[in-house]
Parts: structure tokens; C-alpha cells; sequence
């Protein structure tokens, strides 16, 4: 099948890749000609595991094909999927200007009935809103579909080839029977295809993304009961996690969400149900954990060693918002390395992949080191901020010898604790004794 993707960031880039995997002739499509050009080249502006080696292999077997020209690939597709940005206006409300471009553009450049599917994150009510700007411009016959991602970074590629399940939003039969040829071979195993009307789609991917920010946000709080009563968090995760009404995903206490996806969805449901003059009071308390948590390493680091901490040197491990990705947007490490720089603090840090992410928000206020052994060089304290694997098993011997210090911050509660505490260190987590 000719397919159209149009925006090719994180969720584009990704959804193309693996559309052409399965055997359909795809063409990305965006407005930045440099990126165009790299992607061409086999230059991936992303990190995603795998993501580069499957670029690559369908480009070479001319199945994925990259260009700036709108309307040419509209006019060869049959399905056009929208993935540009909807970042969060200044009041949480998602912002569809690009999206809202797209469809402007998809309407000048159709020849024929075409299925419009909106692959973006975006609010109720988008579909309707893609039609009518669509219809201003043709007067061939096209449908308009909700198709929410479900794609975490660090895993995007499973998740779409291999999928929990897929939510189509449509009540045209055509684009009904077009989605379920693109979709089947992603779903052999028997995972389920589900089709519901676009509201209720729409709807789907906000309320997924919150129930799992208010999870994160829920456990944030009973760790810090438990780091008052002097219960163990993750004892206390094992015992309700193993009741399968509630299930062990997305109990992890720590320093709170990030990303691209938790924040904006929360914030954007959020401004929904105040356009609709309702308050959505349990997701106001998740947000505003969620902001606090991120200060939480800060707050563990001053009741140590003092507000002022001019002359002390902390070492950073972590600085994306999760492992497996580059990304930093909304990443705790946004959050308590500038409040430790204030406070007179200086940093080294270490991020197995998003380094050059990190120097274009902190440029050279801190400093930055290939290996995370080399982060920890006269360092008073060791904060950890993202759980990447190669952090969960240190030398503690080599830890000892480097650091001028023995406090270690755990924000993510994955290194060995105990094992820590036994060769001298001072250890910190978050909600345990």
C-alpha cells in the first residue's frame, strides 16, 4: 500500500519505519529540508534503539522514501498519517496549528478519496476539526481517522510492531477495512484491533497516559510517608503491586515523570474538562506531585549538606528523562541541576546518550565526561537521575577511590543499597529507610 507520514519526529519517524517494514511503499514527508537530507542519508536525528538500523534496511530496499514535498506524496497515497508536534500552549490546551497545516495541505493536494488518519496526540474534538479544514480546500471524498500512539521511548519499535493492541477511530467503512489491511500484520499474535467512533479515540490516549502519571504520582506520595514512618517503598510496592486488581507496572517511586508524552497529556486532559467546566481534581494533585517530586533530590541534598553549597561538587548519573533515549524534555535533571547551581554547587555529569541534549540546556555551567566513572572524581555526593542499566551495578571499590565523599542520592532507587551501606557509603533513596 502507497502510504504518507507526514512529520517525521519521534512518533512519525518511527510509524514509517515500521510501516515499510511490513512491506508498504511509505514516504515521510517534512518541512525541514536538512533533516530530509540527513534522514536520506542514513542520519537518524533521534535515538531509539534499533530505530537506525531499520531505517536503513528499508530505505536501501527502496520501501521508505524521505521528502519535502507535500503534495506529491498525497497525491500517490492512499493513507496519509498526521505525526507533527502538539506542544502545550501556555494554558495546557494542545496546540494545532501544524496539525491544522497538514490538513490544509492534504486538502489542496488530493486526487481522489483518501484516508486522513491522525497519528499526533491530540485533544477531542481534532478529527472534526481536521475535516472541516480539509473540506475547505477539496471536494473529493475522504474520511478522517483517530489513531493514537502508544509508543514508549526506549521500546517504540516493539511497541509498534509488536502491539498490545491498536485503537482506530472511524465510521467510514472504507478507511474501517484500509486500517485493518495496514494494521493485521502487527496483530498475528491476536492482540486486538479495536474500532470505536473518534471522540472516544481520541479520548483513549489522554486517559491511558493519565491513569499511568496519577500511578507514578500515586507511589510518589507513599513513598513520602514512608520515608517519615520509616516504612520501605519498595516493600510496600510488592505487597500491593502482587494484588492483581492493581498489578506491579508503573509503582516505581522516584523523582517524578518526564518526557514528551505524561506532561503534556495530563496538562492538555486537564484544559478539556475545564473547556467543559469540569475540574479534574485528581489530575491537578498529580501534576502538582509530580512537580514537587522533581524537587525532591534537592531537598534530600540540602538537609545534608546545608543550603549553601558553595565549594561542594556533586557528580550526576542520568540526565534524559528515562533510559534508552536521548530526550530531555520535562527531565528532572532540568529541575535539580540549575537548584544545586544556585545554590553554589558545581557538576560533572554523565548520560550514556543525551550529552549533546544536556549542553543545549545547561551549555557550560556543568561539566560534562564520557565514562560515569569519571563523573565521580572529587565529588562530595553521586545524585543518580535516570535508571539506565549501566548504572544499576557499580564498582563500589572504584566508586570509594574516586569520590572525595560517600553520599549517594538514589533517585530512582536501583542501585544496591544494601550493598552500598555494607562498604561504608551513605545511601539516600526515595521512600526508604
Amino acid at each position: 500500500m502507497q502510504i504518507a507520514v507526514v512529520g517525521s519526529g519521534y512518533v512519525g519517524l518511527v510509524a514509517g519505519t515500521c510501516l515499510a517494514e511490513t512491506g508498504n511503499e511509505v514516504t515521510c514527508v517534512d518541512i525541514d529540508e536538512k533533516k530530509i537530507e540527513d534522514l536520506r542519508n542514513g542520519i537518524i536525528p533521534i535515538y531509539e534503539p534499533g530505530l537506525e538500523e531499520l531505517v536503513k534496511r528499508n530505505v536501501a530496499e527502496g520501501r521508505l522514501l524521505f521528502t519535502t514535498d507535500l503534495a506529491e506524496a498525497v497525491a500517490k497515497a492512499a493513507v496519509i498519517f498526521i505525526a507533527v508536534g502538539t506542544p502545550s500552549g501556555e494554558d495546557g490546551s494542545a496546540d494545532l496549528q501544524y496539525v491544522l497545516a497538514v490538513a490544509a495541505g492534504i486538502g489542496q493536494s488530493m486526487n481522489g478519496y483518501k484516508v486522513v488518519v491522525n497519528k499526533s496526540t491530540v485533544p477531542v474534538g481534532t478529527a472534526a476539526k481536521v475535516r472541516a479544514e480539509i473540506e475547505k480546500h477539496t471536494e473529493h471524498e475522504f474520511a478522517v481517522v483517530s489513531n493514537p500512539e502508544f509508543l514508549k521511548e526506549g521500546s517504540a519499535l516493539d511497541d509498534f510492531l509488536k502491539p498490545d493492541r491498536v485503537v482506530i477511530g472511524t465510521d467510514d467503512e472504507r478507511a474501517r477495512s484500509l486500517m485493518e489491511e495496514i494494521y493485521s500484520p502487527f496483530v498475528r499474535t491476536g492482540n486486538p484491533i479495536i474500532f470505536m467512533d473518534t471522540p472516544s479515540a481520541e479520548m483513549t490516549k489522554y486517559a491511558a497516559n493519565a491513569m499511568l502519571a496519577t500511578r507514578i504520582s500515586f507511589m510518589n506520595e507513599i513513598a513520602r510517608i514512608c520515608e517519615k514512618v520509616g516504612a520501605d517503598v519498595s516493600r510496600v510496592r510488592e505487597g500491593i503491586g502482587t494484588d492483581t486488581r492493581i498489578g506491579h507496572s508503573f509503582l516505581f517511586a522516584g523523582i517524578g515523570y518526564g518526557g514528551s508524552c505524561f506532561p503534556k497529556d495530563v496538562r492538555a486532559i486537564m484544559r478539556t474538562a475545564s473547556e467543559n467546566a469540569y475540574d479534574f481534581k485528581i489530575l491537578n494533585a498529580v501534576e502538582a506531585v509530580n512537580e514537587d517530586q522533581k524537587s525532591w533530590a534537592v531537598g534530600q541534598v540540602t538537609d545534608h549538606f546545608g543550603e549553601d553549597l558553595s565549594g561542594k561538587h556533586f557528580g550526576v548519573w542520568g540526565l534524559s528523562f528515562k533510559p534508552k533515549t536521548d530526550d530531555m524534555r520535562e527531565a528532572p535533571a532540568l529541575t535539580i541541576i540549575p537548584a544545586l547551581i544556585e545554590r553554589g554547587a558545581t557538576i560533572t555529569a554523565h548520560d550514556p546518550e543525551a550529552m549533546a541534549e544536556a549542553h543545549h540546556h545547561f551549555g557550560d555551567a556543568i561539566t560534562y565526561v564520557d565514562h560515569p566513572y569519571d563523573a565521580l572524581d572529587r565529588a562530595d555526593a553521586l545524585l543518580l537521575l535516570t535508571e539506565w542499566q549501566e548504572f544499576r551495578r557499580p564498582n563500589l571499590d572504584v566508586m570509594k577511590e574516586r569520590m572525595a565523599g560517600d553520599v549517594i542520592f538514589d533517585g530512582r532507587n536501583v542501585l544496591p543499597r544494601h550493598s552500598m551501606r555494607d562498604a561504608g557509603f551513605t545511601y539516600i533513596g526515595v521512600g526508604v529507610p
